[in-house]
């Protein structure tokens, strides 16, 4: 009788990771695209990634506290994750203030007005950045060189994916080398695509997050780039699609959860950022892709979450 099965509800598997521990793996392989945007743009980028940590931790603290007088959330460090990811998806010279804007509508408009962390419909820091982008255009596209930054005036320019949409030939972009470097115009964060790469394997490895998503993203970038007449690798590595791939398309509250459900959201994402990088007026398309995939994962997860054995569909 020693031998009983014991039976017990869902889950039968149980991980020893918690979600404060996956959080730090998230923000450890943030690192090294966070040092390489100091080299780059200077300690004005640390400032940038600091002050929307803190704005977002602190907001998280602010709207537990005083407005649902709930347990505070704030150990959990997703709210750090969002600061930093924030950060990464603004120009380096936005001005102080509209950043922390930015953090207060992701953290309580997004994330705490509709229930906290696990129950946001859209990745915050994804709507945080459109928000900026439609409310600060100028400012969300003004861009610095990548010289060190700190107290020099904004520089007015465009990125890459800003050049290649108007037309300019290769010759007038920077070349390969400085792509994958980072030394670029560009947001803080996205720019240097060798340090977003070894974070994402880093989280693969350490199975916070599984290959499906990113690799099925950025493949059909190049697929569909190549149909659109358009150069693949530079679609890559010009803007903000590793960045998004690895890090904020795959957000375990707002993407499926089946590996089929990742598939679909994957190239769902690929194939509208490809629409509005050839065809739209905006030159950059990741986070408006990733944000309306996200409304669409409920109906993913249910045309794809397998059904048990003898159930029936009310």
């Amino acid at each position: 009788m020693s031998n009983l099965k014991i039976v017990s509800p869902a889950p039968h598997f149980r991980s020893g990771e918690s979600t404060s521990s996956i959080m730090l793996s998230v923000v450890a392989a943030l690192m090294p695209a966070a040092v390489v945007s100091v080299l780059v743009f200077g300690f004005r980028a640390l400032l940038l990634e600091a002050v929307c940590v803190a704005a977002c931790v602190f907001f998280e603290f602010l709207f537990r506290v005083v407005m649902c007088k709930r347990d505070n959330t704030i150990g959990d460090c997703s709210a750090i994750v969002t600061g930093l990811l924030l950060a990464f998806n603004l120009p380096v010279g936005i001005p102080i203030w509209m950043a922390v804007l930015g953090c207060a509508v992701a953290i309580i408009v997004t994330k705490q007005l509709f229930g906290g962390i696990g129950q946001n419909f859209a990745n915050p820091a994804i709507v945080g950045r459109i928000f900026l982008l439609i409310s600060f255009s100028s400012q969300m596209s003004t861009w610095a060189d990548p010289k060190g930054y700190f107290g020099v005036d904004a520089v007015s320019g465009a990125t890459p994916l800003a050049l290649l949409k108007n037309g300019s030939p290769l010759a007038d972009l920077p070349d390969m080398l400085n792509m994958l470097l980072g030394i670029r115009g560009g947001c803080v964060g996205e720019t240097c695509i060798i340090a977003l790469l070894i974070g994402g394997i880093y989280l693969i490895w350490k199975k916070v997050i599984t290959a499906t998503t990113p690799v099925v993203f950025l493949l059909t970038i190049v697929v569909f780039s190549m149909l659109f007449g358009l150069n693949p690798a530079y679609e890559l590595v010009a803007g903000g699609a590793v960045l998004g791939a690895f890090f904020m398309a795959t957000d375990y509250a707002t993407s499926p959860s089946t590996e089929k459900g990742k598939v679909i959201f994957a190239i769902g994402c690929g194939i509208i950022t490809m629409v509005i990088r050839a065809f739209g007026s905006y030159p950059e398309g990741v986070s408006f892709s990733i944000l309306l995939m996200n409304i669409l994962t409920p109906h993913i997860d249910s045309l794809t979450r397998k059904k048990p054995f003898g159930g029936v569909v009310k």
